[in-house]
């Protein structure tokens, strides 16, 4: 098995460093930039990385009574699992299993075709619907309040996710993708990000596309903190919830 820090490293990068490496060799002054540069890339990474580690552990511990009073409900009110877990698309298109508290019933995905003349996202790539009758009664209020990500930290934990970043597609979902869509696949995918704190599903598919670019661009640590800090209050406030 991997141990974290195995995972945490982006081979990606790497080899990026090592070509950058062999093109400056010889000329000190490009070399030394090379150097700063790398500084800066591989340090912003280890203290994003560290945040993500501290935060969801302190999480998971701090919240396990949550979690045990979410499970008994989900449990006790509908058949079926209470985690629901699913493939979703990270990093340079690595697939990986995205786990959330069970919100609709097990026969979801059977029925998603059945309703897809019903779809309310204006782009088309994603499914939304406000009046879903495929979620459970306590699904309702687990989406509303975004109980139902709270699995998400092991997630963040073991690396497949942030806690700050675009939101993970399903594979279905990036076949659809323009090459401009896929730059939202060029960093760690989160829990939360720029559109969930400014109107969740309300928010377009191509307008999601957009804020995840803004991020991506000019991504930074405060960056992360005022976002995980907005997060609270759009939850709470629970614009766009469905």
């Amino acid at each position: 098995m991997e141990s974290f820090l195995d995972r945490s490293q982006d081979t990606d990068l790497n080899g990026l460093l090592r070509e950058l490496d062999s093109r400056v060799r010889g000329n000190t002054r490009r070399s030394i930039r090379l150097r700063a540069w790398k500084m800066t890339v591989v340090g912003s990474y280890a203290v994003k990385r560290a945040m993500d580690i501290a935060g969801s552990l302190v999480g998971m511990i701090l919240l396990s009574p949550v979690y045990l009073a979410i499970a008994a409900a989900v449990k006790l009110t509908s058949p079926g699992p209470v985690i629901f877990s699913q493939v979703r698309v990270g990093r340079y298109g690595r697939h990986f299993k995205f786990y959330k508290f069970r919100s609709m019933y097990i026969d979801a995905e059977a029925r998603k075709e059945e309703l897809m003349a019903q779809n309310e996202s204006k782009d088309g790539v994603i499914f939304k619907m406000k009046d879903d009758p495929r979620i459970t009664k306590v699904g309702k209020f687990l989406r509303r309040t975004s109980l139902d990500e709270l699995p998400q930290l092991w997630n963040v934990f073991i690396g497949d996710m942030s806690l700050v970043g675009p939101r993970p597609p399903v594979p279905k979902e990036v076949q659809e993708y323009t090459l401009e869509d896929r730059k939202r696949l060029d960093v760690i995918p989160g829990i939360t990000c720029l559109w969930q704190i400014m109107g969740r599903s309300e928010i377009p598919f191509r307008e999601q596309v957009r804020l995840d670019k803004e991020y991506i661009l000019a991504p930074s640590v405060w960056k992360d903190i005022v976002i995980l800090l907005k997060t609270v209050p759009a939850i709470l406030g629970g614009k766009g919830a469905y």
